[in-house]
């Protein structure tokens, strides 16, 4: 920590200014400015956040600093469950709540660090050292298969393939979704553009194509099986399946709850339906509520090899949570006088 008591000689100047002079060349201007957003610089104990805040004649300033960070990720042994691996990549099974790679709030304990203990230094420097490996990612409880590059040629062709997102029949992936109610079609085109949540920026909404942040977006779904089959024709929930044109953060959804039918567990765009187990039979009931998560899994992933050319194909069964939430919505009997 460092503190400095004010004389007079820099009041009415910015704060980020004032400082970075008394503290240069240990602290630059935009240094201060990041640990002045993060609440971290006090004057006389109340925090100070705005770099353009005048400094008064008198007072302490107090500025923490936090505990210097290791900028490269270290390997951690986190069991992996591998489906295919040779020089080039490696294709695993994500299970639900494993963090892809680190980040703000997540430092240790992700996926990056796993593949770090698993491959040793093959995969130093291949798409960024916070990233090695990665070329995409799925949401920390969306569970499915996954690719990661090993090599440089690898990550090349497959952040293609990618980017491509299988316009080009190079890469073929499937979602499966557990959703409340049921579209009124079997097969539909969700085309709406993704910006930022007006009301949070770290959620994900539907905005106007005109948006300066608008990202076009595309999602084809197929509604497997429907669940819980009312007397008016509708359902209590179905599992669809979810095939992306684009690859946007938390595109199905924000999607699949902009058409009516948000995900089971998904506390971010699905609260509204929350209620919604409490009048389901006890089995549904107590599966959703054992559900800590949206119910979304990356059933089916497909490309070619970077190396070999081979088209590989890989596919995995639902997690045991959302196997269970199947089972039990099979049950459903609205027939029943408890239902």
């Amino acid at each position: 920590m460092k503190e400095i008591m004010l004389d007079g000689i820099d009041a009415g100047k910015r704060i980020d200014v004032a400082l970075a002079a008394r503290l240069a060349p240990d602290l630059s201007r935009g240094r201060i400015q990041s640990l002045l957003r993060v609440g971290a610089v006090t004057i006389d104990d109340r925090v100070v956040t705005e770099p353009k805040s005048k400094l008064p004649a008198t007072g302490l300033v107090r500025i923490i600093l936090p505990e210097p960070e290791d900028p490269l990720p270290q390997p951690q042994a986190i069991d992996l469950d591998i489906l295919f691996e040779d020089d080039q990549i490696v294709v695993i099974n994500k299970p639900p709540g494993l963090v892809v790679h680190p980040g703000a709030g997540v430092p240790d304990g992700t996926l990056v660090n796993a593949l770090i203990h698993h491959c040793g230094n093959s995969l130093s420097g291949i798409g960024g050292v916070k990233r090695p490996g990665i070329v995409h990612r799925l949401d920390r409880d969306t569970s499915g298969v996954m690719v990661v590059a090993k090599t440089d040629h690898a990550h090349r062709a497959l952040s293609q393939a990618f980017a491509a997102h299988g316009r080009d029949g190079a890469l073929a992936r499937a979602y499966v979704a557990i959703c409340w109610g049921a579209p009124d079609r079997p097969k539909g085109v969700i085309d709406a553009a993704l910006g930022r949540a007006s009301s949070d920026r770290t959620r994900r909404a539907v905005v106007p194509e005109t948006r300066p942040d608008a990202r076009r977006a595309v999602t084809h779904f197929t509604v497997e099986r429907r669940f819980g089959e009312l007397p008016d024709g509708t359902a209590s929930a179905a599992m669809v399946e979810c095939r992306l044109e684009t690859g946007r953060t938390h595109q199905i959804r924000v999607h699949m709850a902009h058409i009516g039918h948000p995900l089971i567990g998904d506390a971010t765009y699905g609260t509204a339906f929350a209620t919604k187990a409490n009048k389901l039979q006890d089995e549904a009931k107590d599966a959703i509520r054992s559900l800590s998560r949206q119910a979304l899994h990356a059933r089916l992933l497909a490309f070619h090899h970077p190396e070999t050319g081979e088209y590989l194909s890989f596919t995995t069964d639902l997690p045991t949570d959302m196997s269970d939430v199947v089972d039990a919505f099979e049950t459903l009997d609205f027939t029943q006088k408890n239902s």
